[in-house]
């Protein structure tokens, strides 16, 4: 389905593409179909904000804006989505949180795997492309929360 262009045109936007994604088919709703530094593509939305997405939840009001701003509230909203697994983007390069809040999912049997963004999201569309029950838990650091259709 990809058509040779960037998603993320840095000709038009005023930023440089990390990464383009295209999936000709996937289960579920949402789809992650671009990075940048400071902004995730959703469908035929962009976010500049943390957000969780799973193949059919989106929360956009999720709230941490660095790794060092990760709670125990933030994996409670986590944990609310009932995933197998979670796949934490620490923003631009793999951080972990503390070991308390990596437990904190682990007890509920939920999977935990730390890494920067770009790979999480590219990991939770071959994950979601599987029928898995995942949840991408995604840091933008220090983003505000902005979901602009189709820029």
């Amino acid at each position: 389905m990809s058509n040779g262009r960037s998603l993320l045109n840095p000709k038009a936007g005023g930023y440089r593409c990390l990464m383009k994604m295209s999936m000709d088919s996937a289960e579920g709703a949402y789809r992650i179909l671009g990075y940048s530094d400071g902004e995730i593509r959703i469908n035929d939305a962009r976010y500049s904000a943390s957000l969780l997405v799973s193949p059919d939840t989106l929360v956009t009001e999720w709230g941490p804006t660095s790794l060092e701003a990760l709670t125990s509230d933030h994996l409670q909203t986590v944990s609310e989505l009932a995933p197998e697994v979670v796949l934490l983007g620490t923003g631009a390069q793999q951080s972990f949180p503390g070991r308390e809040l990596m437990l904190s999912l682990m007890r509920g049997g939920i999977g935990l795997e730390v890494m920067d963004t770009a790979s999480a999201c590219r990991t939770y569309n071959v994950l979601m492309s599987e029928g898995r029950r995942v949840v991408a838990a995604l840091i933008l650091d220090g983003g505000e929360l902005t979901g602009t259709q189709g820029r």
